[in-house]
């Protein structure tokens, strides 16, 4: 069943695409392109709080450097932390290693260097988007996010990830292709389920109202508002995050 699911997404693809090509050409030209959030890709939330610092990683693409809002402490990371070092009460020292645009495989090569090159308790891996744009290999797509993930169990940290999320819901996108790329996207989340559980990683689903209160102003990232339901749902699911999986 999964199988066929897979192969009839390409199915449907080859046959819309005379359709496809042109309206996702148009759409690349006239998107509206955000920067990353400014601000230091590290910081220390609750330092007004005793107790040895949770040492927190969110590795990932665009969401993670904050494409959508002004600055980090507005963004998933920041978000995360505080919320984390509230629910925790103790100081969460935070890094953000993300890059705009990248992949699971390019991340892999660049950024998950980065992201070993200090101690690590908890990481939290944030991809999806690109390689459903990208129209990455599914078994490629797994294998990657897989080697993210031992190298980071293998440095000591707690490896969770966040679910693809649902592109039928960006508004940026006209209907069609939404609807294409969001059954993309579903696929590669239920590969990212299963990797989970085999690897001993954690996964949470993304649960998010995609409406326009949550969005930025280019229809495509979470805006404040959604970067703060993201981040609060994410820090309950991972409370209390001193035990390993």
């Amino acid at each position: 069943m999964r199988r066929w699911r897979e192969v009839a997404w390409w199915l449907l693809l080859l046959a819309l695409l005379p359709v496809l090509v042109p309206m996702a050409l148009h759409t690349r030209r006239r998107a509206l392109r955000l920067a990353p959030a400014a601000g230091a890709r590290c910081g220390l939330a609750g330092a007004e709080l005793s107790g040895t610092p949770l040492r927190l990683l969110v590795l990932g693409e665009s969401t993670v450097v904050g494409v959508g809002v002004g600055q980090l402490q507005q963004a998933l990371v920041g978000r995360l932390a505080q919320a984390l070092a509230e629910r925790e009460a103790r100081p969460v020292a935070w890094r953000a290693c993300g890059e705009n645009g990248i992949t699971a495989g390019q991340a892999n090569g660049r950024l998950l260097p980065q992201a070993l090159a200090e101690p690590v308790d908890l990481a939290v891996l944030v991809f999806g988007v690109n390689d459903t744009t990208g129209l990455t290999a599914l078994r490629h797509w797994e294998g990657e996010l897989g080697a993210m993930a031992e190298a980071l169990h293998a440095a000591g940290a707690r490896v969770v990830f966040s679910g693809v999320p649902p592109l039928q819901h960006f508004a940026a996108l006209p209907w069609l292709l939404r609807q294409v790329l969001g059954l993309r996207a579903a696929l590669l989340d239920a590969r990212l389920r299963r990797l989970a559980a085999a690897v001993g990683a954690g996964y949470h689903p993304l649960r998010l109202e995609f409406s326009a209160h949550y969005l930025a102003l280019d229809g495509y990232h979470p805006s404040a508002q959604g970067y703060r339901v993201w981040a609060e749902d994410l820090a309950r699911a991972l409370s209390p995050v001193s035990t390993r999986d």
